[in-house]
């Protein structure tokens, strides 16, 4: 019967029941998108450019620039492509692989913000061997453990939802292939599908947690134990920007995935994906810059020498 599925087109239903809204909605999409763009490629040119900026912490930031890069690459063209196309359609594999590249990158990024507190507990506690303990060695390790362990969770994930049939309508009631905007087309039995997701969701959300909460006991009891007030400052500055990151993208995650949904609607879903697919990849590289002196000053040299390097 895959042979079957693999021959269907699915239709997206997007935003298409607010037909007023349509072109506002494309152009704020494409702003957000522009701006994600352009702020995580430019993350990744500061972060190579500047050696002040080659440490570990930088190295893992700019693995979340390129995953937000990539994630908002996923999603957001198709949705711009249906606010404004007549067609809102997607083919059965290119729904699949949209979802399977789109989970990837959201239970690397999971896993990424948990190896991010990891290194500021070891920058913040102990710093004299910060150095020795990141070491690229491990650093480049952490990395390709994270994108390995998101491609196959994945991967478990996206073969347990082509065991699906699909069958008459074949509308998908999102602006992409979500996880249970899929299930909800299908029309066999799709227990197996829901318990394999419910399991891998449940096991990464429970394990980055709980490493981020434990490195963060961590942080703040030796930030208590500091004796000035300025390392006191110091300590919290490192971490209030990966804090801000780490609460907004659980905080939908959460939202989204262990509120059962049963009673939210597809409005809710749907806008609780436009936060995690859209408006947080955007948001990570502003966190970043703006609370970052290292980061502005690159963006002030980079201005200056543009200005002045142009004849008037």
């Amino acid at each position: 019967h895959n042979c079957v599925s693999a021959g269907i087109t699915f239709i997206l239903s997007g935003f298409s029941e607010y037909p007023q809204l349509q072109v506002p909605l494309f152009l704020v999409f494409l702003a957000v998108y522009t701006v994600s763009v352009v702020g995580n490629l430019g993350m990744i040119v500061i972060i190579r450019i500047n050696p002040k900026l080659h440490t570990p912490m930088y190295f893992f930031l700019r693995h979340l620039s390129f995953l937000d890069f990539c994630y908002s690459s996923v999603t957001t063209p198709k949705l711009l492509e249906i606010l404004v196309a007549d067609t809102r359609t997607i083919s059965y594999v290119g729904c699949m692989m949209q979802f399977f590249l789109g989970c990837t990158l959201v239970i690397t990024e999971t896993f990424m913000l948990a190896v991010m507190a990891y290194d500021r507990f070891v920058a913040v506690c102990n710093p004299l061997l910060y150095t020795v303990a990141m070491s690229p060695k491990l650093c480049s390790l952490l990395v390709a453990g994270t994108y390995t362990w998101g491609g196959l969770c994945s991967l478990t994930i996206t073969c347990s939802l082509l065991k699906l049939t699909f069958c008459g309508s074949n509308v998908i009631h999102h602006f992409g292939c979500e996880y249970s905007a899929i299930i909800s087309a299908a029309c066999s039995d799709s227990y197996f599908s829901k318990m394999t997701c419910f399991i891998i969701a449940t096991l990464n959300e429970v394990c980055s947690l709980l490493i981020i909460l434990a490195s963060y006991i961590f942080i703040i009891v030796t930030i208590i134990k500091l004796p000035s007030a300025g390392g006191l400052q110091k300590a919290f500055s490192t971490c209030a920007s990966h804090l801000t990151a780490i609460t907004i993208f659980h905080g939908v995650m959460l939202l989204l995935y262990c509120v059962p949904n049963s009673g939210s609607s597809w409005l809710f879903i749907k806008v609780a994906t436009v936060l995690y697919t859209v408006v947080i990849p955007m948001l990570n590289p502003l966190i970043y810059s703006l609370r970052n002196n290292d980061v502005k000053e690159t963006i002030r040299k980079l201005v200056n020498t543009k200005m002045f390097s142009h004849p008037m």
